[in-house]
């Protein structure tokens, strides 16, 4: 009889938990969809995939990490790059960084980000935005990959790079702030986060 019931309001309650699924499944590919579009066609430099770049190619290119992470290193050809130190899942790296939420536009200079410690925008944060010196850092910040806590998507992006190098990752929202409104972020953003990989050990 227990277990009748348990039947029933699974029969009852399925088509709200796969409307729930399906949901974040189209959140997800018109975010997935949405990304790709601006990487191939309205950034600057346009990128192609990965697979794309044939062999002594200089092409720009991004690579994907699961189906939810999108990595451009812009200094991906510099001729002494292979001998820079390599980011690994226990590394500890030092890293300037300024993070976004992601309109699917280009991001300049004057695009203002949510959070930085990139000394570039002390003068804007202090400034003009009126927040109280001090109380924000703009000193590099040293993140261990093997204990710290952060973006999933980011630890992602990270994995691979070398010291010295300049990315650029976009994240879909699972792998940024998920469903949920985080500080000035609505729930289901997708996020980009801008970073220089200042030293690695």
């Amino acid at each position: 009889m227990r277990t009748k019931r348990i039947y029933r309001l699974l029969w009852l309650f399925l088509p709200l938990l796969l409307v729930g699924c399906s949901e974040d499944e189209d959140t997800l590919t018109n975010q997935r969809q949405r990304i790709v579009s601006f990487l191939t066609s309205s950034h600057i430099p346009r990128l192609v995939t990965a697979n794309e770049v044939e062999e002594d190619s200089q092409l720009p290119f991004y690579t994907m990490h699961g189906m939810d992470v999108y990595r451009y290193i812009s200094s991906f050809y510099n001729p002494d790059r292979s001998n820079w130190p390599e980011v690994t899942p226990t590394s500890k790296v030092t890293l300037t960084f300024r993070l976004y939420e992601f309109a699917y536009s280009a991001i300049t200079d004057a695009t203002v980000p949510f959070y930085t410690n990139d000394p570039l925008y002390e003068y804007m944060f202090y400034e003009e935005l009126g927040l109280t010196p001090g109380v924000w850092s703009f000193e590099p910040v040293t993140i261990d990959l093997a204990t710290d806590r952060i973006l999933n998507g980011w630890r992602l992006a990270l994995i691979g790079c070398r010291g010295g190098d300049d990315v650029e990752a976009y994240l879909t929202f699972n792998e940024a702030y998920g469903d949920e409104y985080f500080s000035v972020i609505p729930k289901e953003s997708p996020v980009t986060v801008f970073f220089t990989i200042d030293s690695v050990e």
